[in-house]
């Protein structure tokens, strides 16, 4: 099964002629003008592939109108279900720079080599983005900062931190 990257979810179906307004989970929302060919992941775990026939902004979400859905009964079959693309589409990212869902999953260790645990969660405060690290006893809230994360090997699927005194201690 293909790797893929969630771009967009269903909330609700909205209108009569089958629109579904979604939440955006891209930080790159111009490829809803780019991209047709989607994978519908729906709650119960069935995959549908859907064609998108036109997508508008509105109030911080997106109206997606897909192609074969024409009335709010077939777009309510939609509601709750991840909109994707395959992960090879992904647009292409600067150097340093990585998706949430490559980081979600990543070890987390000292620079000396003292386990911490386990990306779980990225949050986005509005600045600098927070990893939330599941340790054996607790979460960790730690700055994504190359300061204190000095080593991102995505491919070892570990990231090394030199934690500043006090961040591992609350």
């Amino acid at each position: 099964m293909e790797d893929l990257v969630a771009i967009a979810r269903i909330a609700k179906p909205r209108g009569l002629r089958g629109e579904c307004a979604a939440d955006i989970l891209t930080d790159f929302p111009e490829r809803f003008g780019e991209t047709s060919d989607v994978i519908a992941n729906l709650p119960g775990g069935e995959r549908l592939e859907l064609k998108i026939e036109d997508a508008r902004f509105q109030k911080g979400r997106i109206n997606l109108k897909f192609a074969g859905i024409d009335d709010p009964d077939a777009a309510d079959k939609l509601r709750g279900a991840t909109i994707c693309i395959p992960a090879n589409e992904a647009v292409e990212l600067e150097e340093g720079e990585f998706f949430d869902w490559e980081l979600v999953g990543c070890g987390v260790e000292t620079i000396g080599g003292d386990k911490i645990g386990t990306v779980s969660e990225v949050m986005r405060t509005g600045g600098t983005e927070i990893l939330v690290v599941a340790g054996e006893t607790k979460d960790y809230l730690i700055p994504f900062a190359e300061s204190i994360c000095t080593e991102v090997e995505i491919d070892k699927r570990l990231i090394r931190i030199d934690p500043p005194e006090g961040l591992l201690e609350f």
